[in-house]
């Protein structure tokens, strides 16, 4: 398995990653809205004059099986970023077989290049498995809000 960064010619496989994870989103009753994303925004806003998100890939023999898409938050108090993780989505057939824990990995990786102080994301409270997958790694819910858990990493 490699991890590697998205790249402009990866617009349709990041939009049909995004899919998937509004499909599951939606099976779960997390997500009940209509996309808005096109291939047209995903090129300009992630890879124009100025990147506001970026995206890797989980890729095995080839395929990309999962993918995680984050951007960065910095705090004017503590004077550094952290990453906001926006998604993170890996194949059915594919999960529980390292494919996660690699990417987040690969993101703490980063968040150490850049003096991030934690990483951060929200997942929804039906979501009992992303939870539990979150937790093995030493996130933790530092607040709940309905349905949606705010999470935390250090790693």
């Amino acid at each position: 398995m490699i991890i590697r960064s998205a790249t402009a010619n990866d617009v349709s496989r990041i939009l049909s990653f995004i899919e998937k994870k509004a499909e599951f989103d939606r099976n779960i009753g997390a997500f009940s809205g209509i996309l808005r994303v096109s291939a047209e925004k995903v090129r300009k806003t992630l890879f124009g004059t100025i990147p506001f998100s970026y995206v890797l890939f989980a890729e095995i023999s080839g395929h990309e099986v999962g993918f995680a898409l984050y951007g960065f938050r910095y705090s004017s108090f503590a004077g550094q970023p952290s990453i906001w993780l926006d998604d993170l989505y890996v194949d059915e057939e594919m999960r529980s077989q390292g494919v996660g824990v690699a990417l987040m990995v690969h993101l703490a990786q980063i968040a150490k290049e850049n003096d991030c102080t934690h990483l951060a994301w929200n997942a929804d409270a039906r979501n009992s498995r992303g939870l539990s997958f979150y937790q093995r790694l030493g996130a933790e819910i530092t607040e709940k809000n309905g349905n949606r858990c705010f999470l935390r990493w250090t790693p």
